[in-house]
């Protein structure tokens, strides 16, 4: 049997042993991590040519789809509901007790349920596209087509998500994985093919690209959902024979499976249009405390807003999407955990969830900042503010991506009255810090409030986790600080490997800077690789295999 079929089949959760835990959320990490890397580059990658078609207008267009989309993820998370990762959590639990049908039923609600929240969310986003585009896009007319394309992908994506958080509630992670890079792929393929088509043979309007670029969300969400459809067509003999073999002691209305996953989510909810809001908030606030400060016409302001709120934060969000996928691989292990009150086990999980975080996300956000100007210039072309930008953005990923693993740490607990709490406090801090930052940093002073009201938050989880969990930080200190040093080293020798470079070529060429990113990229990755494997601190992530590579290439 291959390793994906393998991966594909239902898991029995009733082995919880330390190894099998450590196992699943390796193998649950490999593969979310490919899943949301592949799909974030591929969504990254796009602008390239992108931007190439629309011209001198790339600038407008990017604040103007930026914006359109900061308000579809809202709705789009108050859509969803939290309903996925609930379900994926109580399905976990469910399963854990053997009630394999119980969880079954459950989805098959949840799938009325997310329909009908679809549906009403994408009427309201449609038929108030108007006012809310006032509200949160500055009174530009251009917002409207482009929510109303938005809102017709809010009818499907409800639905797509929790059926992918029924698989993660059996610990298979390939479908996930799978179908968010098919979305991707489709979303990417109609994007480009409308926009080409637009502005280079018709000879079109941007603004109508930018829309059709925004209803790309809508064929990307069909092609995934029909891929997790045939997987669970093609599961559909195993998930009858588990059901059967239940213990069937748990007899749930439906009214009462309704209850429980609307309860459920309320707490994803919040945490999960945490950033969102976060998001929100600069949107509304950023345009007036410009204008007001600086006296800045609107196109400036657009394009400063451009520079962080889509510009760098589609290239963060690649090293962000990889703390993403762990969060969401630990909450249902951690719920079967909780359920068999296996206190030791929960320690565990918890501190590898950390260190597994950490040994992707800083040497990542480092070698981010490090490559960070021939990056820009090979996707945006050459500008100094930008590259600026995108640098900051880079150190401050590490706090976004810390925020998201720990707060799903926590709601895999059921710690969501506690996390909401931290949550709310760090966004105060936030709104009460983002006015001096702007005034002060200008177009880096949204990105610098929002990682200070994240580490408010994410140290408030941090300590709960140590005094109701027992997490021993000082146990984790030794492989923190290699993992600090190594990022260190990797950051270094990109950087020398792009200074020196730039005395021969000229990264304000998008060639050229290519080829200063390939070189530095794979410098950077020579470096933490070598000292990963010879630390044995790979094996966390690649577990077996890191013996043969070392094997292979000779490190002792």
């Amino acid at each position: 049997m291959s390793e994906e079929s393998k991966a594909n089949q239902p898991q029995n959760p009733h082995m919880n042993s330390e190894a099998d835990a450590h196992q699943k959320m390796v193998r649950g990490s490999a593969w979310m991590t490919a899943g949301s890397l592949f799909s974030r580059v591929l969504g990254a990658v796009y602008i390239i040519p992108w931007v190439a078609w629309l011209g001198s207008n790339y600038a407008q267009g990017n604040a103007l789809f930026a914006k359109g989309y900061n308000i579809y993820s809202f709705f789009l998370l108050v859509a969803i509901g939290g309903i996925p990762s609930a379900i994926s959590k109580q399905v976990s639990e469910y399963n854990a007790q053997n009630e394999y049908g119980v969880g079954q039923r459950l989805f098959k609600r949840g799938l009325l349920l997310t329909t009908a929240m679809g549906i009403v969310a994408g009427c309201i986003l449609w038929f108030g596209a108007k006012p809310i585009g006032f509200i949160f896009g500055g009174s530009d007319p251009n917002m409207i087509p482009v929510l109303r394309a938005l809102a017709i992908a809010l009818v499907i994506i409800p639905s797509m998500s929790l059926t992918r958080g029924f698989f993660q509630g059996y610990q298979q992670m390939a479908p996930s994985a799978v179908s968010q890079f098919v979305e991707q792929v489709f979303r990417v393929v109609y994007l480009l093919g409308a926009t080409y088509f637009i502005m280079r043979v018709q000879r079109g309007d941007w603004v109508n690209a930018i829309t059709q670029s925004t209803f790309a969300a809508f064929i990307g969400a069909a092609a995934s959902f029909l891929l997790l459809g045939w997987y669970y067509y093609r599961q559909r003999p195993e998930l009858n024979r588990l059901a059967a073999q239940s213990n069937a002691k748990l007899v749930i209305p439906v009214w009462q499976l309704f209850k429980d996953i609307i309860i459920q989510a309320i707490p994803f909810i919040v945490i999960d249009t945490a950033t969102t809001v976060f998001n929100l908030f600069d949107q509304a606030t950023f345009q007036p405390i410009m204008q007001h400060a600086f006296h800045m016409k609107v196109s400036v302001i657009n394009t400063l807003y451009a520079l962080f709120a889509f510009n760098s934060n589609k290239l963060v969000m690649i090293i962000v999407s990889l703390a993403a996928a762990i969060a969401i691989t630990v909450v249902p292990l951690l719920s079967e955990s909780l359920a068999a009150h296996n206190l030791r086990q929960i320690r565990k999980q918890l501190e590898d969830a950390l260190i597994l975080f950490l040994f992707i996300m800083i040497p990542g956000s480092l070698g981010m900042a490090a490559v960070a100007y021939p990056l820009n210039t090979l996707f945006y072309g050459y500008d100094e503010l930008g590259s600026l930008i995108l640098q900051i953005a880079s150190f401050t990923a590490i706090l976004l991506g810390l925020f998201t693993v720990v707060t799903g740490l926590m709601q895999g607990l059921s710690r969501n009255k506690d996390v909401i709490r931290y949550y709310l406090i760090g966004l105060v801090v936030k709104l009460v810090v983002q006015v001096p930052c702007v005034i002060f940093l200008s177009a880096a002073g949204p990105l610098v409030a929002t990682a200070i009201g994240m580490a408010v938050a994410s140290m408030l989880v941090l300590y709960d986790l140590e005094v109701n969990f027992g997490v021993r930080y000082a146990k984790l200190l030794p492989k923190v600080n290699r993992i600090l040093i190594y990022s260190i080293f990797t950051y270094l020798a990109a950087t020398l490997v792009v200074h020196g470079l730039n005395l021969v070529l000229n990264e304000q060429s998008k060639l050229q800077a290519m080829i200063i990113l390939i070189l530095a990229v794979a410098a950077g990755g020579v470096v933490y690789g070598y000292f990963a494997l010879k630390s044995h601190l790979a094996d966390l992530m690649i577990g077996s295999r890191a013996a043969g590579l070392r094997r292979k290439l000779r490190i002792k």
